[in-house]
């Protein structure tokens, strides 16, 4: 008995040193730290949204909606040295000499930016839009208890317009994630921001649209459009159910300026809470977002062209230039060539070829069918990374 105890015990120790060895050389191994936590949506669907208002929102409105979810939104305050050129006729040698040494100089200016951001995990994971914090060489974010902590930078992904933020503090409010992919038109929506830095505000609308896209603000595009007011400030800001859960996060409005935050007119977008939730996850155990890519320009298929053809209305997607030395180049795809299909499923134009393409994992085996002077016929294709240049 006594050498079967030791049998064991030796055995033992030694699996658990080879598995310190493995974990400690091969860190892609080792997850748990990648691992982000949520507060995942504990209610059913019909009891969130349903068709109307509980007893309580019809008697005191969403007091209730306001108080989970408001603490979890939070001000995000950037700034920025910026060097200014002065005039070009200042650094004249005549007029320093008269005016003294300084003047001619570059001078240097702070500028800041307000937005917003949604703690979106206990382990303090915020967030927020790209364009809230781009170039900023300084991010602060100040919690509605007054509390506030410089941010650090996780991650961004510009073709979304997210950014990834993390702060270091204990006890924070977490708000709940809901389920945007269940949102219909006409479901009452609250928008909660920093409007105009006036302080935390909160608007109420319903869901206008949802999978709005060829908008031009972001390559990527998914949006829920609210008439819920959005403002300069709000951006970042969290667009939240009747029962307090994220479903999105706010971004852009439609005015008649075009798609900016001046002069707001009642169209707001949001990014789905799916969409950025699947962003965030992809930063966070990777430092990108994994899309696909091809090295093709594509439009959609002029109506004249598809009646030539006899295509069917908004189907194919038609390839305009093939780069050079790209996967598609290599595979044997020709520009005039018209996308049918990627993985067998049809294609609606070159906004559903884009999405298609940056979805497809890249180093992975692609079949698109193609149609080519009358002739249609499949051919193999290796996706590549898609590669993305942030400041």
């Amino acid at each position: 008995m006594k050498k079967i105890v030791q049998f064991v015990l030796q055995w033992t120790t030694a699996g658990l040193a080879a598995a310190f060895i493995i974990l400690y050389f091969t860190p892609g191994l080792n997850t748990q730290t990648r691992i982000v936590e949520f507060r995942e949506v504990s209610t059913k669907p019909d009891e969130t949204q349903g068709d109307g208002l509980s007893a309580d929102q019809l008697k005191y409105g969403f007091r209730s909606t306001v108080k989970s979810a408001a603490p979890a939104v939070v001000y995000v305050h950037t700034s920025r040295v910026v060097t200014q050129q002065t005039h070009p006729f200042i650094p004249d040698q005549a007029l320093q000499e008269f005016f003294g040494s300084d003047i001619g100089q570059p001078q240097q200016q702070l500028e800041t930016g307000l937005g917003s951001g949604v703690i979106v995990s206990p382990q303090g994971y915020v967030l927020t839009n790209y364009h809230v914090i781009a170039e900023a060489d300084e991010i602060r974010i100040q919690l509605n208890d007054g509390r506030n902590v410089i941010a650090q930078v996780i991650g961004t992904d510009p073709e979304t317009d997210m950014a990834v933020l993390q702060i270091k503090l204990d006890r924070l409010p977490v708000i709940e994630i809901g389920k945007s992919d269940e949102l219909a038109v006409g479901d009452l929506v609250l928008a909660i921001g920093n409007p105009f830095g006036v302080g935390q505000t909160v608007t109420m609308g319903i869901v206008s649209a949802t999978g709005r896209n060829e908008l031009g603000v972001t390559t990527f595009e998914n949006f829920i459009q609210t008439d819920a007011a959005i403002n300069p400030g709000n951006s970042g800001g969290a667009l939240v159910n009747p029962a307090g859960q994220l479903v999105g996060i706010n971004t852009a409005v439609f005015s008649n300026t075009g798609l900016d935050s001046r002069n707001a007119q009642g169209i707001g977008f949001a990014i789905p809470v799916s969409l950025a939730k699947d962003i965030m996850q992809q930063i966070i155990a990777r430092g990108y977002v994994t899309r696909g890519w091809l090295g093709i320009e594509v439009q959609d298929v002029h109506p004249g062209l598809a009646s030539a053809l006899d295509l069917k209305k908004g189907v194919g997607a038609l390839i305009r230039r093939v780069q050079e030395g790209g996967p598609a180049e290599k595979a044997g795809l020709r520009g005039g060539d018209i996308i049918m299909a990627i993985d067998g499923m049809e294609i609606r134009g070159a906004r559903h070829t884009l999405d298609k393409v940056a979805d497809t994992p890249p180093n992975q085996s692609t079949q698109i069918k193609i149609l080519r002077r009358g002739m249609t016929f499949s051919l193999e294709v290796l996706p590549s990374l898609r590669k993305v240049h942030a400041p």
